[in-house]
């Protein structure tokens, strides 16, 4: 067997393969399925400081290879998740991060902050696709300003591994990059979900409540491919990749193109055991190709 572990800035994983945020639940969900202690880390669903209720229904639609969701970031606020969750997902022998977000500069500071005193969640990510509310509901994450105001404040606040998630609704997804590792990030992942909309023909109306929202799924993956492998030759921190894996060969072309880990989203509502199937077929690869170690690949694409 290859050896699979990895290194994000300080946070040492197993394997490079994580749960992308808002599709895996708090990783309780799928403790019947797999064994979690496998996985090379779990990200948590979206946290705010304040509980939300989320968007109205129906905010989750199927479209040809993908979905689009609209779910809101539904959450009970990070001071239940500390009470409350916390200490059912410590010690499930993974690092579980914390997905973070906000609609202000503050909130996103002051979460992070009563995150970092928690032992066992050793590294967050931060979400910079939320509207900012005090700037007209424009995305924290479509312009280097504010995309690096938020990540300056967050930095000052929380003093381990910050992995800061990138939109991809953005012109050039490089400066986006090159601007949070200015100010202090330690690694990136990319990509967020895409602005999509569906339509029921026949009842001439958007199919969610919130006419746009989130794509995911196979149909990103080319584009997620394509910003991976631009983000890495722009910036020097470790890169997450993520976008429409479904399988092992899709994970490896991430590594390939760059990234250091790799994370699964919308494959685990069609398969909840394809976490651990990416990981075997990761190290299947390896041994395929004479790798001794997964860190060989990454970023060795042949151009």
């Amino acid at each position: 067997m290859a050896d699979l572990s990895v290194n994000i800035g300080k946070l040492s994983l197993k394997n490079p393969v994580m749960t992308a945020s808002g599709t895996f639940g708090y990783g309780l969900e799928f403790a019947d399925f797999i064994d979690l202690s496998r996985l090379g880390g779990i990200i948590v669903k979206g946290t705010t400081l304040k509980p939300r209720e989320g968007n109205p229904y129906p905010r989750m639609a199927e479209t040809p290879s993908g979905m689009i969701n609209a779910v809101g970031l539904q959450n009970k606020g990070v001071d239940y998740f500390i009470e409350h969750i916390y200490p059912q997902i410590k010690d499930l022998g993974t690092p579980v991060l914390v997905n973070v977000s906000g609609s202000t500069i503050d909130d996103y500071a002051e979460t992070a902050r009563r995150l970092a005193s928690l032992e066992h969640v050793p590294a967050i990510e931060l979400n910079i696709s939320c509207p900012n509310v005090k700037e007209g509901g424009m995305a924290f994450g479509t312009s280097c300003q504010s995309a690096a105001s938020v990540v300056k404040a967050v930095r000052a606040a929380y003093p381990h591994t910050l992995i800061v998630k990138l939109s991809p609704n953005v012109t050039d997804i490089t400066e986006i990059a090159r601007a949070v590792e200015a100010e202090g990030a330690d690694a990136v992942s990319l990509i967020n979900t895409m602005l999509g909309m569906a339509i029921d023909a026949e009842k001439q109306r958007p199919v969610i409540s919130t006419v746009t929202g989130g794509l995911s799924g196979p149909c990103v993956k080319p584009i997620a491919l394509r910003m991976v492998w631009q983000v890495f030759h722009a910036v020097q921190i470790p890169i997450v990749g993520l976008g429409g894996i479904m399988n092992a060969t899709d994970a490896v072309e991430f590594l390939l193109a760059g990234a250091r880990a790799i994370e699964i989203g919308t494959a685990n509502f069609i398969d909840p055991e394809v976490t651990v199937k990416v990981i075997d077929g990761i190290d299947n690869y390896l041994e395929r190709h004479g790798c001794r170690s997964v860190n060989e690949i990454i970023g060795a694409l042949k151009v």
